[in-house]
Formats: structure tokens, C-alpha cells, sequence
């Protein structure tokens, strides 16, 4: 039998991560298959894989850095000795990486390790299922990283965190309700209270208890018994502890079916499903009924009643305590599945609203919100629908994924139904990111607007990997987030998808754009040299107009725009920019250019201080 841990230590948390990782990636399309209530869109498994690969990556990068600074050492066993595992041999099965055997580091500290798990799963945490767990391993790390005289390495030490971990994941749920992975935590941590015993014992009656918790969910909420499964968060805090239970072992614990009532359909590997997101179409033979009977949500929050929200806004959120329980009332008078995780400065927050933009601003108003994601709901989604909705959310036939820059915009774009992926001034989106929002917008057919021409390859890279998943992409080149406000102005998921991309594709080239920004340092451009703090005239991505006055500077530039003719402006206004310069602008356009509309919106912190488009 390979070394495993004999305490908790940073080796123990490494270990841990990996095998989770593995434990859930088995299980993902399992878990997804599953995911019937609050919102039947098949993706808590593949949030909880994202969410601890995140955490994983974190710890990893500890190691690395301990690595870097050690230089390296011999360490006993060899590698094996960190993970316990020697099917994680030179740790390929968590970073990719090869580690020269009998050659590592020696090992962070505990306190860093768990940090950077809770950290790593905090900013990386997707959906309700994702944010839970974050918060579960920012319980632990309490604990475990507690700066007092009692150890926290042993068997006790992991009963007080699997009992902090509980007790704070309840807490970060506004509504909590029994029958959703809150109970399974909370049945874990109460059988690890009387387990007795080294780290091996505690983390076997944690997972002991966990299972039999999640087999009665079903009797705990009505939705899970007519579809014939259980929670599928907790089904997947079930997987993590049983990578807990091999880490202080070495033994796997025996896998367990997801539990299937009598007259129900398996749910798996013969359920037809297949991909990332596979779905439950075959899963259960029995409709879930009349959902608006439901009382209670599988995240732990109460059942939103028929006709329920239509977005989901996640972000990131750096803001102070006393903001944070502003916002918390807030946003629960917005919508319901509300969970926010966390502390220190840095929160993540999930929420499911029908006024995307409001809650948005919301946290706009109590710190500094970013990496934010916003997914409208299908209008097959069980969330959405009342009597007669079916089990899961079946794909759409057609849907537009966006790249904006700022949190206004992000609102704006949601509310006409797109899926968004909000690029922060010097944060441009990988191509991962936006084939994440492909597979969130669950559709066949796919419009790709990545208002930038910087992301044009990006987005064609993340396009071609979509279409390898089976789903329709059509790029549209457009340059600026005008140009996809015009291109969704005309979209209609009701026509012919050829057509409809045509439409959107001639809405974006007839459209000019331009933006107002400020210089950050002198350079040479094609309307002459300019000096760190001009205000800058770009049309088309090049400089136009030099100036001193913002004002005046976009009136400019927006009269040089209109000498070509136009019968739409559009002005996207940022966070920075004056308070008069729409109105200004508005009567500009009136009253010098007959027939001209003007709209205005708030574009947030989208880095320039203002967009024009010109249709």
C-alpha cells in the first residue's frame, strides 16, 4: 500500500484536492444528469468540477512557489509521500506537470495550503452547488488555519472543521431549507462529532453519514421524489468526501449509485446522455408535475413560486462586511437562490433576479464587482415556467453570447437575452471563457458577438471548439460593443439561423463607432502627437481628435461621424465620464441633425469614457 498522511497537513490538503478532482470528474456528467430543481439546466456537477479545479490550481501554485524559493529537496517516499496516491505519481493528474521523482520541495504550511484552497475555490466557484462548496472549504480553512496553541492536525481538528464548514455554509444561504446539500454537510459533520479516532476515522464517518443523508433527500423535497434522484449538490459533496476518505486511507471508499426510487428511470451511463453538459432527457419516465407545488429549492433556498426569475448573475464582489449585509437585503427583495460567500474583502455572489442590471448595480453600490456572469434562463426552463414545465431545460433552438466591457452594458445585453462574458479593461477573456458561455447558453445554435477587434481570433478559436461540441456557431466580427447593441436590435431567434446572422451581420457593419478615452501616456497618433492625460477621439480604433475637455472632445468627434450621415446614435456612457455630457451631446444631435435619434445607456466601468455608435 502506498504512504498515505497520517495527519492533516499540507501534503493531506494537496492529496485531497487532486483526488476530489478525479472523484468528481467520474461523477460530473452523473451529477448533471440529476439536476432537476431549482433550475433544471444539467451543470451542478460540471460547476462543482470547475469550482475544485480552481481550488486545486490554487494549492498547486503554493507548492510552487514553495518550490521556487526551497529549491528542492529529497522527501521520503518520493512523491507519492505528498498524495498518498501513487496513481498521482509526479502529481500528472492535477496540473499536467511532471515532478521529477524523489525530488520535491519541502511542503508549505498547513495555513497556506488551506487558504489557498478556500481562495482558489471562492474566486472559481460556478453556480449554487460551486459557491456552496467554497464556502464549505472556507469553513474548514477557519479551523485549520486558526493561529492558536490547540493543534488542528488530528482527527479532532477535522471534526471541528467538517462542523465549521456546515455551520458556515448554512449561514451563507439567506434561506436555508432541509433535503439539499446544507443537509448532507450537516449530517457529515455530525457523524465525524462522535467518530472517534485518527483523521481516516473521522473522514470515513463524515462520508458514512453523508450518504445516508443524501438517500433520504428525496423524501425531503417533493421535486427530487417525483424525478427520482437525490440532491445533486449533495451527491457531489458525497464525491468529495470520499476523496477525503482516501486521502487518510489510501483506500477508495466503495462507489456508490446515485439512488433511484422504484418505477424510475437509472439515471447514467445508459441514460443516453453524453458531453460536458449532458442532460436528462431519458433520465426519469415520469414527469416532474406541478413544479409551483414545490416548497423548497435543491441549493438550499426556497422554491421560487410560477413564473420565477429569468437571469442568473454570479460576480465577484471586493467590498467591506457592512456593505455586504446591505446587499444581502437587496438582492433578497430582488430575487430568490440568493448565497453569498466569503469575508475579508472578497465575496462571490449568486443570485437569480429578474432586473439583471439592478443586481448589478446593487453591487456596484456596495464595493467593486467583476468577473461577472449573467445567463438568461430559457423559456423552456423549469425555473421560468409553472404547471406542466418539463423535467430539465431543454437546449434552445437559438442564442447570442456577448463579450462586453462593462457591468452596465453586461445588464443591458442580458436583458435582450443574451449570454455575457464581461472583459474588464486589461482582463480580455481567454477562449475558454467564452466557450464556457456557449455551453451556459445551452443552445443548438449559437450567434458570437465579440465586440473587440482584438478578440476576433479568440473568438474563433472558442467558436471552432464549440462546433466540435455540436453546436452551431456563427461569428460575427463585430469591433465594438455598439455594434453588437445594433446586431442584437435586430436578432430573431424565429427566422432561419442563415438569415438571422446575415441580419445581425449587416446591423453591425452599417454601424460606426467610436469612443472617448483618455491617453495614459504621450505617443504618436494619426491626428498628431498626444500627452498622458488627453482626451482622445477614436473613430474606427484610430485617433481622430486631440483634446482637453471631454465634452468637447466627443461632440467632435460625434460631428464627425455624423457628416457621413446617420439616422441612430448611440452613447454608451462610463462610469468616469461627466455628468452633463449625454445631455449635451442629445441636444447637439437635435438640434444641428434633423431625423437623428439618440439613445442613451450606462455602461459602467467599461474603461473608456464613452461609446459612440452611429447606425
Amino acid at each position: 500500500m502506498p504512504q498515505v498522511p497520517q495527519r492533516l497537513d499540507a501534503s493531506a490538503v494537496r492529496a485531497w484536492c487532486g483526488l476530489a478532482l478525479r472523484a468528481l470528474g467520474r461523477a460530473r456528467e452523473e451529477i448533471d444528469a440529476i439536476n432537476v430543481y431549482p433550475v433544471a439546466d444539467g451543470d451542478t456537477g460540471t460547476n462543482l468540477y470547475l469550482t475544485v479545479e480552481s481550488a486545486t490550481a490554487a494549492v498547486e501554485a503554493v507548492f510552487a512557489g514553495h518550490a521556487a524559493l526551497a529549491g528542492g529537496k529529497e522527501a521520503p517516499g518520493g512523491p507519492e509521500a505528498l498524495d498518498g496516491r501513487e496513481a498521482l505519481d509526479g502529481h500528472e493528474a492535477v496540473t499536467g506537470q511532471v515532478v521529477s521523482p524523489g525530488r520535491v520541495p519541502e511542503g508549505p504550511a498547513l495555513a497556506d495550503a488551506v487558504h489557498a484552497m478556500a481562495h482558489g475555490a471562492l474566486i472559481g466557484a460556478r453556480g449554487n452547488s460551486g459557491t456552496i462548496l467554497a464556502q464549505l472549504l472556507r469553513g474548514m480553512a477557519q479551523v485549520l488555519a486558526a493561529d492558536s496553541d490547540a493543534t488542528h492536525t488530528d482527527g479532532q481538528g477535522l471534526r471541528l472543521a467538517l462542523r465549521r464548514a456546515a455551520d458556515s455554509a448554512r449561514q451563507a444561504v439567506v434561506h436555508p431549507v432541509e433535503g439539499t446539500v446544507l443537509t448532507v454537510a450537516s449530517a457529515a459533520a455530525d457523524a465525524a462529532s462522535g467518530a472517534e479516532g485518527d483523521c481516516g476515522a473521522v473522514a470515513r464517518a463524515a462520508y458514512e453519514g453523508a450518504r445516508a443523508a443524501l438517500a433520504a433527500t428525496p423524501g425531503q423535497l417533493a421535486v427530487l421524489e417525483r424525478a427520482g434522484v437525490v440532491d445533486a449538490g449533495g451527491r457531489g459533496l458525497v464525491a468529495v468526501l470520499g476523496a477525503l476518505v482516501e486521502t487518510f486511507t489510501g483506500e477508495a471508499p466503495a462507489a456508490a449509485a446515485v439512488p433511484v426510487l422504484a418505477g424510475h428511470a437509472r439515471v447514467g451511463a445508459d441514460s443516453g446522455a453524453t458531453g460536458l453538459h449532458a442532460r436528462v432527457d431519458a433520465a426519469v419516465t415520469e414527469p416532474l408535475g406541478e413544479l409551483g407545488e414545490v416548497g423548497e429549492c435543491a441549493d438550499g433556498t426556497p422554491a421560487p413560486e410560477e413564473g420565477g426569475p429569468a437571469f442568473e448573475v454570479i460576480y465577484l464582489l471586493e467590498a467591506e462586511d457592512a456593505a455586504v449585509t446591505r446587499l444581502r437585503d437587496r438582492l433578497d427583495a430582488l430575487g430568490d437562490s440568493l448565497v453569498v460567500v466569503g469575508g475579508d474583502g472578497l465575496w462571490n455572489v449568486h443570485v437569480h433576479v429578474d432586473d439583471a442590471g439592478a443586481a448589478v448595480e446593487a453591487g456596484v453600490e456596495a464595493g467593486r464587482p467583476y468577473r461577472i456572469r449573467i445567463t438568461h434562463f430559457g423559456l423552456d426552463d423549469a425555473h421560468t415556467t409553472g404547471a406542466g414545465s418539463r423535467p430539465v431545460r431543454e437546449r434552445v433552438e437559438r442564442a447570442v453570447v456577448a463579450v462586453v466591457p462593462g457591468e452596465g452594458l453586461a445588464g443591458l445585453y442580458a436583458e435582450a437575452g443574451a449570454t455575457t462574458v464581461l472583459a474588464r479593461p486589461g482582463e480580455p477573456p481567454a477562449s475558454g471563457e467564452l466557450v464556457e458561455a456557449v455551453r451556459r447558453a445551452h443552445a443548438r445554435e449559437v450567434v458570437l458577438l465579440p465586440n473587440d477587434a482584438e478578440l476576433r481570433h479568440t473568438a474563433a478559436a472558442a467558436a471552432e471548439q464549440a462546433r466540435t461540441e455540436g453546436v452551431r456557431v456563427a461569428l460575427i466580427p463585430t469591433r465594438s460593443a455598439v455594434q453588437g447593441i445594433a446586431a442584437l436590435a435586430v436578432h430573431e431567434p424565429g427566422r432561419r439561423f442563415d438569415e438571422d446572422v446575415v441580419a445581425m451581420t449587416s446591423a453591425a457593419g452599417a454601424t460606426r463607432y467610436a469612443e472617448v478615452e483618455v491617453a495614459e501616456r504621450q505617443s504618436w497618433t494619426m491626428a498628431g502627437i498626444c500627452q498622458a492625460g488627453d482626451i482622445l477621439g477614436l473613430i474606427e480604433g484610430d485617433v481622430a481628435v486631440i483634446g482637453s475637455d471631454v465634452t468637447a472632445t466627443a461632440e467632435a468627434v460625434l460631428n464627425r461621424m455624423l457628416a457621413a450621415g446617420g439616422e441612430m446614435v448611440t452613447l454608451v456612457l462610463g462610469d468616469e465620464a461627466p455628468d452633463t455630457i449625454a445631455a449635451h451631446l442629445e441636444s447637439r444631435v437635435r438640434e444641428s441633425y434633423l431625423a437623428v435619434d439618440t439613445v442613451v445607456y450606462r455602461g459602467g466601468r467599461q474603461g473608456a469614457l464613452l461609446l459612440i455608435g452611429v447606425e
